[in-house]
């Protein structure tokens, strides 16, 4: 998060240096004088910067931001018919009294004892798991007060992941732990 902020005042502060460049060229040219090089440079370094957090944030995501400080638990564990696997959400506030909660599934290969996030979107009131079979997790996220807000959704948890909004089906470090990752 904090990363986010530092790229988005990077990209003000450049926005900012661009336009005083913009102003500066159209001065250098009408007076005929070379263009000044530090703000030149200035800027292009801004440019480089943010795209710099911008490739790292959109390439190198992670569960691992997820604010576990105010986390709360949520349906589960959830057992697989042979026991093989568990199934927990855990919610996430955000925004405070105005904001909302989001949910993450993690599910527990209980043979291998290894722990996936296999589910991350924003919750909604109605919210469930329920295996359909030893390998396949339903996720009901939905509110059916607001058509567009379903996130529910059927998933082989050993090849398929979900993100709401496309980040980990983005990330070159996730990219092997899935087969088949969807985004809303």
């Amino acid at each position: 998060m904090i990363l986010i902020l530092f790229g988005l005042f990077i990209a003000f502060v450049t926005v900012i240096l661009f336009l005083i460049l913009c102003v500066m060229f159209i001065v250098s040219l009408i007076r005929k004088k070379p263009l000044p090089k530090k703000m030149l440079i200035a800027t292009l370094s801004g440019v480089v910067i943010t795209s710099l957090v911008y490739f790292y944030e959109t390439y190198f995501f992670t569960f691992n931001d997820i604010d576990r400080t105010y986390m709360q638990e949520g349906p589960g564990p959830v057992m697989s018919p042979s026991e093989k696997y568990s199934a927990h959400a855990y919610y996430e506030p955000y925004g405070g009294a105005a904001g909302g909660v989001n949910v993450w599934v993690e599910v527990t290969n209980k043979k291998e004892d290894h722990v996936q996030i296999v589910y991350y979107a924003d919750a909604k009131d109605q919210f469930s798991l329920e295996w359909r079979d030893d390998e396949t997790l339903f996720i009901l996220n939905d509110d059916p007060q607001f058509p567009n807000s379903n996130r529910s959704i059927e998933l082989k948890v050993e090849k398929e992941i979900y993100h709401e909004f496309g980040r980990a089906c983005k990330s070159l470090l996730m990219k092997d732990e899935y087969e088949r990752c969807y985004h809303n």
